[in-house]
């Protein structure tokens, strides 16, 4: 354990210098620390609106060929104060040049987060934590190298994100839960279910007459790309990509669920255990559907909000709005999915995981299982 967080560390601080070093040097990015607010204001563009905070800023040059030189600038983008660091660039315009901010330089504080997230992790979960990490950048190499380059190459994005979804999913599951019959059932159900919900999505899609561009992202990236990549087929990864992360957490508790209700009973054939896990399965997927939705809904607040205050339109006409559409779509066919791997997984964990009885199960057996069962949805829905 100390060697495997000591190789983490050694990762995590040579891979944040290489982050802080490159940041330092971006083409068109000048590096600024500001050493003084010498004036602030207040603008108001719109009457009656939102009213806006300006400065104007003493900088010290930190990169580039200006290295050194201290300038003077006004911002009116995200205020800074005395110590910030941030980036600016540089127009030479007829009257001389202009700095203008781009951003603050947020990248030592994201750095710090993930470091206090990594030690967390290994505290509070061990070595199953470590192997979580493992996974997780294991996952975050696969969409790097395989899937975004596939992506920018122009092949089948449903294939492609399809394809590395798998890779994904036996990866991360075998390097975080071993080699064992139980993590391969989960495997089979998580890919069954990929590939069911990728394809009907693509069938969704189509008919709902979605073309991908929904966000000012979408179109910044047809221009970078000169209109060379699918948004359609990238709006479908998105949606099999994004529910990877909960498709784990159902799959995996589904399979461990069968094989731990075995266990306890072992007289109980597969369809009664198959009952009791689907049960159990019905409370997580109540958990997860909830929490995928406020996800996303929490992701787009800021474009409702918008929405709703601009639009003079009744709520049905402004859902039927493209962007709208593509994320209730997105939500719905994730929460599909969700609900799609219980079943499958259980099904599959309950045939692989269970051997097939030579004597059959008596009948007083099976209806004191059944009377359970229905004493229990019955006392649960009261």
């Amino acid at each position: 354990m100390k060697k495997i967080v000591a190789i983490l560390a050694i990762v995590l601080l040579a891979g944040g210098w290489l982050a802080l070093r490159h940041q330092s040097t971006q083409n068109g990015q000048i590096r600024v620390k500001v050493l003084e607010v010498l004036a602030s204001g207040q603008q108001n563009p719109f009457e009656g609106g939102h009213t806006y905070e300006t400065q104007t800023l003493k900088l010290h040059i930190l990169t580039g060929a200006e290295k050194g030189e201290v300038i003077e600038m006004y911002n009116d983008y995200v205020m800074l104060k005395a110590g910030d660091r941030a980036f600016v660039s540089k127009v030479v315009l007829d009257d001389g040049e202009r700095y203008t901010l781009t951003e603050p330089d947020r990248l030592p504080l994201m750095y710090f987060l993930m470091i206090v997230f990594i030690a967390l992790v290994v505290v509070f979960g061990g070595i199953q934590g470590v192997r979580g990490l493992l996974a997780l950048g294991g996952s975050l190499v696969l969409i790097g190298y395989l899937l975004l380059p596939g992506i920018l190459e122009g092949y089948p994005i449903l294939l492609v994100t399809i394809g590395v979804s798998a890779l994904i999913i036996i990866l991360g599951s075998y390097v975080t839960h071993g080699f064992n019959k139980t993590t391969t059932a989960a495997v089979i159900g998580m890919i069954i279910t990929i590939t069911i919900t990728g394809i009907a999505s693509y069938l969704v899609v189509d008919a709902a007459r979605l073309n991908g561009i929904s966000t000012e992202e979408d179109f910044y990236l047809v221009r970078a790309l000169a209109g060379n990549i699918d948004l359609m087929g990238l709006l479908l990864g998105g949606m099999v990509i994004g529910l990877l992360g909960v498709l784990y957490d159902a799959a995996i508790s589904q399979a461990v669920a069968v094989e731990e209700l075995h266990h306890v009973a072992p007289h109980l054939d597969r369809k009664m255990i198959f009952a009791r896990a689907i049960r159990i399965g019905r409370e997580h997927i109540g958990a997860l559907v909830d929490t995928i939705a406020i996800a996303y809904v929490g992701v787009s607040l800021p474009i409702i909000l918008l929405f709703m205050a601009s639009v003079d339109l009744p709520f049905a006409q402004i859902a039927n709005r493209q962007f709208f559409a593509t994320e209730i779509i997105r939500i719905l066919m994730a929460s599909i999915g969700l609900v799609l791997a219980v079943p499958i997984t259980t099904a599959i964990s309950a045939w692989m995981l269970m051997k097939e009885k030579k004597e059959p199960v008596s009948v007083e057996t099976i209806e004191q299982e059944k009377k359970a069962l229905q004493h229990f949805h019955h006392h649960h829905h009261q």
